[in-house]
């Protein structure tokens, strides 16, 4: 997903939370929320979409009967602890899924979550996003795509160096999730987008 300004139609900022979800719940496009200000959210280009699903794809196949389940980037994540709300391209839960004041929309203990790079959302996603992220206690993992050639960045969260990065950019390998206990190739996550 690609962020904007901050929503023009809304005409205000410090919205209150329950204000965004109230307004979200009546939206017909997506908005991230942060601090008070609501930001609009556009589609991403085809090869952002298609990597997108090959992850999820390819998840649903490799976690089928662990306590593990992916979701698509139409599951909203909330971090209490710097109010951001937000919708990953692709994120993973394992055990019970917590959601805010148990609404059942608003997940708060992602395993994983992977973001797809775009041009407009690079540095969002690599330093400002990443940053939000580090203040979910359960994630383990956050993995980059990138859509415009082959590079997968994967960050893992150690409880003794913090977080660790390992790149990968060669069309054969192979990616390690440790904390899904599973592997996925780049050739899985870029199928239909680059030759292999």
């Amino acid at each position: 997903m690609i962020i904007c300004e901050p929503a023009p139609a809304y005409g205000k900022y410090n919205y209150s939370i329950p204000e965004y979800l109230e307004m979200e719940d009546a939206a017909t496009e997506k908005h991230e929320y942060y601090r008070g200000e609501v930001f609009a959210m556009s589609g991403g280009t085809v090869s952002h979409s298609a990597i997108g699903g090959n992850i999820y794809h390819s998840l649903r196949g490799k976690l089928n009967g662990t306590p593990c389940k992916p979701f698509n980037s139409d599951m909203r994540i909330h971090i209490e602890k710097n109010t951001l709300f937000t919708y990953p391209d692709v994120s993973v839960i394992c055990g019970n899924i917590l959601t805010l004041n148990d609404d059942n929309q608003n997940v708060l203990n992602p395993t994983v979550i992977f973001e797809v790079l775009s041009p407009t959302t690079k540095r969002y996603d690599l330093v400002e996003k990443f940053r939000l992220y580090q203040d979910i206690a359960s994630l383990n993992e956050y993995v980059i795509v990138d859509s415009e050639r082959p590079d997968v960045r994967i960050w893992n969260n150690t409880t003794s160096n913090g977080w660790l990065l390992t790149v990968y950019q060669n069309i054969e390998e192979s990616i390690e999730l440790q904390s899904l206990n599973i592997s996925m190739t780049l050739k899985e996550i870029y199928e239909s987008i680059f030759d292999a």
